[in-house]
């Protein structure tokens, strides 16, 4: 615990220096909240896709930037006279223990707890609205499934997962007639909806579609790039060919994928 103070101590020593007025950084204090605000996004990004894909050397480093998000957007505040970062730490401990009873009190665990905290502290914050701090700025597939997940909790929600994949094939049927119609506007409405009912698929399999999108990305890189490279080693470059060429290409890769899969 000491080693962690002091290395703690020694990162907000760093980026006061930092932000320092007269001898820091030009770039590091022309920033503010807004302007962090991406690379946060980021880091956390970046985070995600080191632990997917297993890389556990790199990720104390990732976590690090991450932590230096904090600090930055900390240090910020503390020269506005708003918080700082021990104000931070503190409200999140608060935090944890006001939503843990049973681990840090004498109340017994209980379903739902959780979110019973949560919408406790948010009447606390005179936002009574069930959805009212998902918040804007979530990747939109990522709100989609929060947001669902949240109506649910008061009972507005389909029953079984059958009954939502039913809706996802009634919301392709209408995104169907609209491309029929070739409105646009009504296109990207219907498509909306379509992404969202899909959001609410995942949800209700217990599943993350940032998570799954991002498996599918990768796949779609992996086989994509083999492709690229099978029509190399004949010499070939993918403006070369026809697109019936390609999915010859795509096809071959999947058998080979498949073929490469353990048999059970």
């Amino acid at each position: 615990m000491h080693d962690a103070s002091s290395a703690l101590a020694r990162l907000l020593d760093i980026m006061a220096r930092l932000r320092d007025p007269q001898t820091g950084c030009p770039w590091d204090r022309e920033q503010d909240f807004a302007s962090i605000a991406p690379y946060s996004i980021e880091e956390a990004y970046e985070v995600a896709d080191t632990i997917a894909r297993e890389d556990w050397d790199g990720l104390p480093d990732e976590l690090g930037d991450l932590l230096l998000q904090v600090v930055y957007h900390a240090q910020m505040a503390d020269e506005k006279g708003m918080f700082d970062f021990a104000t931070v730490a503190r409200m999140i401990g608060d935090k944890m223990i006001r939503r843990h009873p049973h681990v840090f009190g004498d109340a017994p665990a209980e379903a739902g707890q959780w979110e019973t905290g949560k919408a406790q502290e948010r009447l606390a914050r005179n936002k009574g609205g069930t959805l009212d701090d998902v918040p804007v700025g979530l990747p939109a597939l990522l709100r989609a499934r929060k947001l669902s997940a949240r109506a649910a909790r008061t009972g507005f929600d389909w029953d079984t997962v059958g009954e939502v994949a039913a809706k996802v094939d009634e919301e392709l049927d209408e995104l169907k007639v609209e491309l029929a119609s070739g409105d646009r506007a009504k296109i990207f409405d219907e498509l909306g909806d379509v992404l969202f009912t899909l959001a609410t698929l995942a949800r209700k399999l217990d599943m993350d579609p940032e998570a799954c999108l991002r498996q599918a990305n990768a796949k779609f890189t992996r086989r994509f790039t083999a492709v690229e490279h099978d029509l190399a080693a004949r010499g070939l470059a993918l403006t070369d060919v026809d697109v019936r060429t390609m999915e010859e290409g795509w096809q071959a890769v999947k058998r080979r994928e498949r073929a490469a899969q353990p048999q059970d």
